[in-house]
């Protein structure tokens, strides 16, 4: 049996202005504190003067969870920054919207199931009931809430019951055909991460592999986002391409776009959870 009890490690993402020392400052810090770095990442935005950097140490004989408070005060109170902190422990609570597309669903069940995120799949909520087996199959809550235009406000808040009953940390709409209203998203308590079958801004709204068709593009995407009030405009997290010819028909196109969507979808949610994301205006910085 093991007896690995290995201490957390801690993680700061930090974001503010710029100026000279200020990664001494942060490096002298954990090293005073009697903390040691194990991986540091910077960027600066030369246009805005802004730093980002998202820096993960071990805290030695420290009390974790007491210089994660301390680490963000000093980076408030001293060096003027707006700062995240968590632990490598953390296991974050995911709730997945879905509707009948399946194809993102089940790689996300796929990978929760095979233990490649730190965090827990509370719960899914979807319009339709196809998934209703496949989720249960994996012990995943799932409830079946259907939506149509003049149902959407009461289905919405029937939504926000169950999830407020999960309190997710993430909501990931895996191919979920419905906009969320403005309400939905003040009202849900977290961040929300969407896919969207196209290299956003590029062919936002429906049927986006339809529009590609028709203007006779070269090449088709995948979008991760996080979203916002803007329909297919908030920071983009991920995305990928992949080259098509004019032989492509739209099946074709829709077909070869679910791998796409898939990886794209998976990565954007790891690095979400992993702390490596930062929002920047409607920008995203993406540490390695």
């Amino acid at each position: 049996m093991s007896t690995d009890t290995k201490p957390p490690t801690l993680v700061g993402l930090l974001s503010g202005p710029d100026r000279p020392g200020i990664v001494a400052d942060i490096s002298s810090w954990v090293f005073n504190s009697g903390g040691n770095i194990l991986h540091a990442d910077q960027h600066h935005d030369h246009l805005d003067n802004i730093f980002f950097q998202r820096v993960e140490w071990a805290s030695g004989n420290n009390d974790p969870l007491q210089m994660l408070d301390d680490f963000a005060r000093t980076a408030v109170s001293d060096w003027q920054m707006q700062v995240r902190v968590a632990l490598s422990t953390d296991r974050p609570k995911v709730a997945i919207l879905v509707s009948k597309q399946d194809h993102c669903f089940h790689d996300l069940l796929h990978r929760f199931r095979a233990g490649e995120y730190n965090a827990d799949l509370v719960c899914t909520v979807s319009n339709h009931p196809d998934l209703r087996e496949f989720a249960e199959r994996d012990g995943v809550p799932f409830h079946h809430v259907p939506v149509s235009a003049d149902t959407k406000p009461a289905a919405e808040e029937e939504q926000l019951a169950l999830l407020a009953n999960y309190q997710p940390d993430l909501i990931v709409l895996a191919r979920y055909m419905q906009v969320l209203s403005s309400d939905f998203l003040s009202r849900c308590g977290c961040p929300v991460i969407n896919i969207h079958h196209s290299s956003l801004p590029a062919f936002a709204g429906a049927k986006p592999y339809h529009q590609a068709y028709q203007r006779g593009v070269k090449i088709i995407g995948a979008t991760a986002h996080y979203v916002t009030e803007d329909l297919d405009a908030g920071p983009i997290i991920h995305q990928d391409v992949a080259r098509i010819s004019h032989r492509r028909s739209v099946q074709e196109m829709i077909r070869n776009g679910r791998d796409l969507e898939k990886l794209v979808l998976a990565s954007a949610v790891r690095w979400h959870l992993e702390n490596r994301v930062l929002v920047f205006g409607n920008k995203t910085i993406i540490f390695d």
